[in-house]
């Protein structure tokens, strides 16, 4: 049985013994992006293992396995407020993370990562003892060293640090006004560097994110464990009985972030109309009214042939894989690359740019262009969409590819070996419970 009590004495858990495990994530919708796929299929994975998952998240709230325990850590949820202006209340000012996370919304920042952790350091403080570990996604919070000084062993997973996501997102910025919102929207991530740079332990997912890691953060290479996120093919797998559009292309983006890199994807596709006039492309992500995507739509006159769908269900993505003929990952960086897996999983030939970590999951069951090249992606495209037995080739193989190196399964199994060797070391001395840290520099200052 787990140890219970002082948490710098470690808990004794024997190698063939369960675990019991407590997963973080500060907003976890499986619909959110990456980090929220993540925690659904890792929690899933743990339990089938014969593990006990807690999840302790922040809003919008996971879509969980019942096995899975969730524990509801709200705040006050901003993004989906109609008016924030007016979203605080008389009770919120006894609050310093209620107020704060107010307040960064009312002045274009983002601090949910930051009030996340105050919150749940001071949860665990009273109801952690049990948990054999924990495991942080990617919120990177101060509250994390706080856990960590308290003795209880933490590990947090950085799927790639977003300094990438800045940095591109100042390059495409039209004006200095603009790039001054983009600096302050990514505050954050002066506190994610210093925390990172102070865990004992952090996984990644791409030899790519290590790299990243420790270029951009600062982390000493010892810190950082890789290990790959899984595609669970029980779900994304082929579907016979779906019609194959022979002119369908689909792309997983969301429209007006640069990172994505849609923009090049939609020249490649209007650069085709002319051979390929019935040529359709299906996005799965929120098309922004007036947004910059919008705008080239209009320019390059592709709204006839560009569908935008969200908000959907696994089993309807997996049906629009099945549906399509080529699918296209154009981002021009990726930690890892989820949506190229799960098309692979499905049996859909995948052009991918070499952004970031798609090259390792794509490998050469697929076709690989240069990230930011439409030209290249235009070429592939064309290739693909004549040749019948290419394309059944690749299909072949990338479902052969995903289902022998990236399952869940497999990713829960090499995390489980890295907890229990993390939960076997020498424990650090607890320390006196400690204020939460305050954020700093461009995050603020902490109220008097």
């Amino acid at each position: 049985m787990t140890a219970l009590g002082n948490f710098a004495d470690g808990p004794s858990v024997a190698d063939s013994q369960p675990l019991k495990i407590c997963l973080l994530g500060y907003r976890s919708h499986p619909y959110c992006g990456g980090q929220g796929v993540y925690l659904h299929y890792l929690s899933k994975a743990l339990v089938e293992a014969g593990h006990s998952v807690d999840v302790i998240s922040g809003q919008p709230y996971p879509e969980l396995d019942p096995r899975v325990k969730l524990i509801k850590m709200p705040g006050l949820n901003l993004f989906e407020v109609e008016n924030p202006t007016r979203a605080l209340r008389f009770r919120h000012l006894f609050s310093w993370a209620d107020f704060f996370e107010w307040w960064g919304k009312l002045t274009g920042g983002f601090a949910e990562p930051y009030t996340f952790g105050r919150r749940v350091a001071k949860y665990l403080r009273r109801h952690g003892q049990h948990y054999d570990i924990v495991h942080d996604n990617q919120s990177l919070c101060y509250g994390l060293l706080d856990i960590e000084r308290s003795g209880m062993p933490v590990v947090a997973t950085i799927h790639h640090p977003i300094t990438r996501d800045r940095q591109l997102a100042l390059d495409a910025a039209p004006d200095w006004r603009f790039r001054l919102l983009v600096r302050r929207w990514h505050s954050f991530l002066g506190m994610q560097i210093k925390v990172a740079r102070k865990l004992r332990h952090i996984v990644t997912v791409s030899r790519q994110s290590k790299q990243d890691i420790v270029e951009q953060f600062g982390v000493a290479p010892r810190q950082i464990h890789l290990i790959y996120n899984g595609i669970d093919t029980d779900i994304f797998k082929p579907q016979h009985h779906v019609e194959r559009r022979p002119l369908r292309i689909m792309t997983t983006a969301s429209a007006d972030q640069p990172l994505k890199g849609l923009r090049f994807l939609l020249h490649a596709i209007a650069g085709l109309r002319g051979r390929f006039p019935n040529l359709e492309l299906l996005v799965v992500g929120r098309l922004q009214q007036g947004g910059a995507t919008e705008q080239l739509l209009g320019e390059l006159r592709l709204q006839g042939c560009v569908r935008f769908v969200s908000g959907i269900s696994s089993q309807q993505l997996v049906d629009y894989y099945a549906s399509a003929s080529v699918v296209v990952c154009p981002s021009l960086y990726e930690g890892f690359g989820l949506p190229a897996g799960e098309a692979m999983a499905c049996g859909v030939p995948v052009i991918s740019s070499d952004g970031g970590a798609l090259p390792e999951v794509v490998g050469d069951a697929g076709v690989i262009v240069p990230a930011g090249n439409s030209e290249a992606l235009a070429r592939a495209l064309q290739n693909l969409l004549t040749d019948d037995a290419l394309r059944a080739r690749l299909a072949e193989k990338g479902r052969a590819r995903i289902v022998e190196q990236f399952s869940w399964r497999l990713a829960a199994s090499r995390l489980v070996d890295y907890y229990r060797q993390i939960i076997g070391e020498p424990r650090i001395e607890t320390l006196p419970q400690q204020r939460l840290a305050p954020p700093t520099g461009a995050n603020g200052a902490e109220a008097a």
